[in-house]
């Protein structure tokens, strides 16, 4: 989708240790939302036969999804277009076992069918053309291969939400970190996976508990270390996914 607000990508290589440390930036809330992210994909991942396998995670940033999933005894592949990004997502691996690579999404450097599962978190509301990085994805993937993704839903409320109020009450929010028009409609993201010979097996939206959302959070505008999201059937602010190649 064309838009004539340019988003600021270049943000995510300033960011260093605080990947991972921050609480006065949105990365904090990033890390609260893996907390419920993590467990759904790799339960999906068993449920779906897909165990030790080759995953390539795109768009990795600081290695969240990577590192957590080498831990669990995958071999992992991670690629971003942020150099200071990897070298702190490779800081950060534990595992010592997840390949990082500088690389484009459009143009993967890899053969055909070279991965079991690709995963896209946070990634395609960062592009101006997410149905040409699935395509790339879908080339990359094994037969029966499985797609996760995590992205926004574009709708009023969703732009409130997610850009609106982050600009308002978190600090450290930079311009242009998220631009609406980059949003993604579900069925948008349905119509680009089976483009690409993908079949989106499962949807589910996440969203805060506002249990955990303090007045002190909105007050000065630091992450509380105890804000947590919830999986929800409700996909209007942001959802997560996972698609199936055909064989």
């Amino acid at each position: 989708m064309e838009t004539d607000r340019q988003i600021d990508n270049s943000i995510y290589e300033t960011y260093g240790d605080r990947w991972y440390t921050a609480y006065d930036d949105p990365v904090a809330l990033l890390r609260a939302e893996n907390r419920v992210k993590f467990p759904w994909i790799l339960n999906k991942l068993q449920a779906m036969g897909h165990s030790g396998q080759q995953i390539l995670d795109v768009g990795c940033g600081g290695g969240f999804l990577s590192n957590e999933l080498a831990r669990q005894g995958y071999a992992v592949t991670g690629v971003d277009l942020s150099p200071e990004s990897l070298r702190v997502a490779k800081r950060y691996d534990t595992s010592g076992t997840v390949r990082y690579d500088v690389a484009d999404a459009y143009e993967l450097p890899y053969p055909d069918r070279s991965f079991d599962v690709v995963t896209a978190m946070d990634f395609l509301e960062h592009v101006d053309d997410p149905a040409r990085a699935i395509r790339e994805f879908s080339r990359v993937l094994a037969p029966g291969g499985l797609f996760f993704f995590h992205t926004f839903n574009r709708n009023p409320l969703a732009h409130l939400v997610v850009i609106k109020l982050l600009e308002w009450f978190i600090q450290n929010t930079p311009k242009n970190m998220h631009v609406i028009e980059l949003f993604i409609k579900p069925e948008e993201l349905r119509a680009y996976c089976a483009q690409a010979g993908m079949e989106v097996m499962a949807l589910t939206g996440i969203r805060p508990k506002l249990s955990t959302i303090s007045w002190n959070m909105l007050r000065t505008g630091i992450v509380c270390p105890e804000l947590e999201f919830a999986l929800t059937r409700n996909l209007l602010l942001s959802y997560m996914g996972v698609a199936k190649l055909g064989p």
